[in-house]
């Protein structure tokens, strides 16, 4: 059993910046990549940054450019650098992992992000 805990959320001021984490825990092998998701009151979850095990990285568009997506793999940390920061960015982030395998997708149970004047 794997266990994703995130931490780092909050509230934040128009143009300022957080850095979320995802730290791992429990039996962790064949991962296929890792990613950040994030959910809005009353919108879908959708994808923020992932990186795979090779190191291919994707932003949604939103985010591109102010946000930065990595991995300590001596950690098992996963990192979300989030700058410029907009009230649009506002919701819930949930970090995940993907496996190589048939095993399914592990997910944390997500930190609020609050950006608010």
């Amino acid at each position: 059993q794997v266990q994703l805990v995130e931490s780092g959320g909050g509230l934040v001021q128009p143009g300022g910046s957080l850095r979320l984490s995802c730290t791992a825990s429990g039996i962790i092998f064949s991962i296929y990549a890792r990613g950040w998701y994030r959910q809005a009151p009353g919108k879908q979850r959708e994808l923020v940054a992932r990186i795979t095990s090779r190191g291919d990285i994707n932003y949604a568009d939103s985010v591109k450019g102010r946000f930065t997506i990595s991995r300590d793999n001596a950690k098992n940390a996963l990192y979300l650098q989030m700058n410029s920061l907009k009230p649009e960015d506002t919701a819930v982030y949930y970090c995940n992992t993907e496996y190589a395998t048939l095993r399914p997708t592990s997910w944390g149970q997500g930190t609020q992000v609050t950006v608010s004047s």
